[in-house]
């Protein structure tokens, strides 16, 4: 069966695994189940990768100045992170079995090409499962200082399995380190597989996102509480180091967002015309935000003239390529990429508000010896930061969708479609189901585990934290 390839257009054989005998039903099931798990699990993941650089921040800033209600912080949000480790855990076992059930036609025809990082990516899971319980065993077996050393391999592998689970998901759109001879794979390379084109930017954006997620969604867990009332030291310094934390990281990650667009002009020019909703290859190409795909065109949305050409060369005379350039079978769902790369975007420039508001505040506050979060104004700033955290995981789940539906009908670019890969054997609506009604307990559990621990006071203290142990916990 000839596909094309997108940046040429000339035809690839590809080898078919039993496409023709794979419902619309059972593909459409596959997609769900796969969809549904990832955007659960990332979730929990990026709070893996998050949390644990919260609590170190935490626990350095307790050692350094001697306050027990930062260690306090630290080791609470340290239960918290030992819970959504190991829930994340079963997600994560969870999706490896979906690769190769739901997805035969992919892992049984790369497999050797993908194998290295995950391997890879298991090793650094093992390494942070390590490294964890001798961090929430040795709270009160080891010296302050050696104690907070023993968390810093706890982020060092968290970034690690990011960095590696996310190379793998950049192979996909930048597929390397292999031939492809009458549909079979030969002369793999697995480090240049892994270390393909897309790597650096897909990378660096999810790892950055994973701290921005982690940051706002437990600030703003702590603003609702602040606009509550509950004004002490806990409170705001719960609130005060993960947006602090969030607002440096945002103004990077809009500088790395822009740096993965431009890739994309160069390397998956479909995917960028389906986010910008291009439709003709041309100059002088008007930035559209917001939209609807008909007839061919991007209509009702509000254009930026010449915008996209500037922000792809830096020139408004820049070309940018279309869908045009494409057969019409391979062309994304135009209207669900785009509106949610101009969520992601909008949200992102939204906390970027949200921080230059911090820091102004902050700034004039400074001389006048007041509290910054009792100042006036602060009461609207909390209540934004409080929908932070939830527009913060919204953004991080279009980004995904972008990523994943702006690469369809491919799930190796360019190479193999995803019909070709999915299992041809029927029931798969019945794991569909599965899926949701295990991931719904899990979701109860998680929530109710989470809620019993905010809930518990009786936390063991260290001498020099009896005086706040009667803080509530959030």
């Amino acid at each position: 069966m000839p596909v094309f390839d997108p940046l040429t257009s000339a035809p690839w054989p590809i080898a078919v695994l039993a496409a023709d005998k794979v419902s619309e039903g059972d593909l459409a099931a596959a997609r769900a189940q796969m969809g549904f798990s990832l955007a659960w699990h990332i979730v929990v993941a990026c709070l893996g990768v998050g949390l644990p650089a919260l609590t170190l921040i935490a626990e350095w800033y307790g050692i350094r100045t001697g306050k027990p209600v930062h260690r306090l912080l630290a080791r609470r949000w340290a239960r918290a992170m030992g819970v959504l480790f190991a829930v994340g855990a079963v997600s994560g076992t969870i999706l490896s079995f979906e690769m190769g059930l739901l997805w035969p036609g992919l892992m049984g025809t790369y497999g050797q090409v993908l194998g290295l990082p995950f391997a890879l990516e298991g090793i650094a899971f093992f390494i942070e499962a390590i490294f964890l319980g001798i961090y929430l065993y040795a709270w009160d077996r080891l010296p302050p200082k050696r104690h907070l050393l023993t968390g810093l391999p706890i982020v060092v592998a968290g970034v690690a399995s990011a960095f590696f689970v996310v190379c793998a998901n950049a192979w996909m759109n930048q597929p390397r380190g292999f031939t492809l001879r009458d549909g079979q794979v030969i002369g793999v390379d697995p480090w240049a597989a892994m270390l393909n084109p897309a790597s650096p930017p897909q990378t660096v954006h999810m790892i950055l996102a994973a701290f921005m997620m982690a940051s706002f969604l437990t600030a703003s867990v702590y603003a609702v509480a602040l606009l509550r009332g509950r004004r002490d030291a806990y409170h705001k310094a719960g609130f005060c180091i993960p947006f602090a934390l969030g607002a440096v990281v945002t103004p990077f990650q809009i500088v790395v967002g822009d740096w993965a667009a431009r890739f994309l002009a160069e390397y998956q020019p479909t995917k960028l015309a389906a986010m910008e909703g291009v439709y003709t290859t041309g100059s002088h190409v008007p930035l559209t935000l917001g939209g609807v795909a008909l007839d061919d065109s991007l209509r009702y949305g509000l254009e930026v003239p010449s915008g996209l050409s500037l922000l792809v060369g830096y020139h408004p005379g820049t070309v940018v390529q279309g869908l045009d350039k494409v057969p019409r079978s391979q062309w994304p769902a135009v209207t669900g990429v785009h509106w949610a790369f101009d969520l992601m975007v909008g949200i992102g420039f939204f906390l970027l508000a949200l921080g230059v508001w911090l820091l102004v505040s902050w700034w004039r506050g400074r001389h006048r010896d007041g509290e910054l979060l009792d100042q006036r104004g602060s009461r609207l700033f909390l209540g934004l930061a409080a929908l932070g955290g939830p527009a913060s995981v919204v953004a991080l789940e279009s980004g995904w969708c972008v990523t994943e539906l702006g690469r369809q009908p491919w799930i190796v670019y360019g190479i193999m479609t995803v019909r070709d890969a999915v299992n041809p054997a029927p029931g798969l609506m019945t794991g569909l189901w599965l899926v949701l009604v295990v991931y719904a307990a899990m979701t109860v559990a998680t929530v109710y585990v989470l809620r019993r621990l905010a809930k518990n006071t009786a936390v063991p203290m260290a001498p020099q934290e009896e005086d706040v142990e009667s803080y509530p916990v959030v």
